[in-house]
């Protein structure tokens, strides 16, 4: 099984666990017959979610009592003990049994429990939350998304090149490079963006085209592949992004079904509304990535289904078949 992309499953993390997690390996593997999942979680629930469904050549179940829970902070999740399901899927890829480490849980107990177990790469300072957002040309890499509150240029730097290798290992192409900020002027933003800005235009790296900055408005655009933000402000643009776009959806749910002639026009637009509705599916984008870390670790959103989980799982073996951490290496 050496061609196969080994993937430790945390099976109790997120709404829903463990079935969804399961319903989810189980979709994934009809598509996809070169991932091998270890699954780790309670082994008499997931064994009856999966008999029958998966050759057992495929996957391997670990059995763990524990896990932890989604209101746990990181400490406790921590304190909870190392046979917990997360814990245990982490360690998993510090021992090389497995080559990607995923989990729908807790988001912080997985930043701390993973810093815990996994070194990081050398030189770089601290790990960024990463995903990928739609725009009108394609996708685009967004850091950090959360995982770093305040960043230094030194930082933000990291995460431009952790960002562009991401990429490449996703989409195979050299991108361009934007930093999120207030105006598109060199004169605009606080001294951190500005020695970000002087920082990466002197290094003139190879491996991405740096486009300077980049405003909030311009993010779907499509003519930046990768942006970089400290974790406050690329919090703050992810849930706004996302409450817009259920807020488009639901309003035009809603004058598409409120009257007969809206009734009469969603079905003459059927097969547009059904495209338009697709690319505003969340679970097509689901999969952020903590990277600057030895080994990757994926989050999958904790509220998504098992399709969501499918395209995640999906997400994890393009990062191993495109090499990511050793494109961070080389970048760094």
């Amino acid at each position: 099984m050496t061609d196969f992309v080994k993937i430790a499953v945390d099976a109790m993390g997120g709404d829903n666990s463990p079935k969804k997690i399961i319903d989810g390996i189980i979709h994934n593997h009809n598509s996809n017959k070169k991932n091998f999942y270890k699954i780790f979680g309670e082994k008499k629930i997931i064994e009856n979610l999966i008999k029958n469904k998966i050759d057992k050549s495929y996957f391997e179940l670990v059995n763990t009592t524990n896990k932890v829970h989604s209101e746990d902070s990181p400490l406790e999740a921590a304190k909870r003990g190392k046979d917990t399901s997360m814990w245990m899927a982490i360690e998993s890829v510090k021992n090389k049994d497995c080559d990607i480490v995923i989990s729908a849980g807790n988001t912080g107990a997985l930043l701390v429990i993973s810093k815990l177990n996994l070194k990081m790469i050398e030189n770089i300072d601290k790990p960024a939350l990463s995903a990928l957002w739609p725009n009108k040309k394609g996708m685009s890499v967004v850091l950090d998304l959360g995982a770093n509150i305040e960043c230094s240029p030194k930082n933000l730097f990291d995460f431009s090149l952790m960002g562009s290798a991401l990429y490449r290992s996703l989409y195979d192409n050299k991108p361009n490079v934007a930093l999120l900020n207030i105006g598109s002027e060199e004169l605009k933003g606080n001294e951190t963006i500005k020695e970000t800005f002087k920082l990466i235009n002197d290094k003139q790296i190879s491996d991405f085209n740096f486009s300077g900055y980049i405003e909030g408005n311009d993010l779907m655009n499509g003519n930046v592949n990768v942006i970089v933000s400290d974790g406050f402000t690329g919090n703050v643009a992810l849930k706004t992004a996302e409450g817009t776009a259920n807020f488009i959806t639901e309003e035009l749910k809603k004058a598409l079904t409120g009257n007969l002639i809206g009734k009469i026009s969603s079905l003459l637009n059927m097969y547009n509304l059904k495209k338009f509705k697709k690319r505003l599916d969340p679970r097509l984008y689901n999969g952020a990535i903590f990277i600057g870390l030895d080994s990757p670790v994926v989050k999958s959103h904790g509220g998504t289904d098992f399709i969501g989980f499918s395209n995640s799982l999906d997400v994890c073996s393009r990062i191993i078949k495109g090499n990511l951490i050793e494109k961070i290496k080389n970048n760094i």
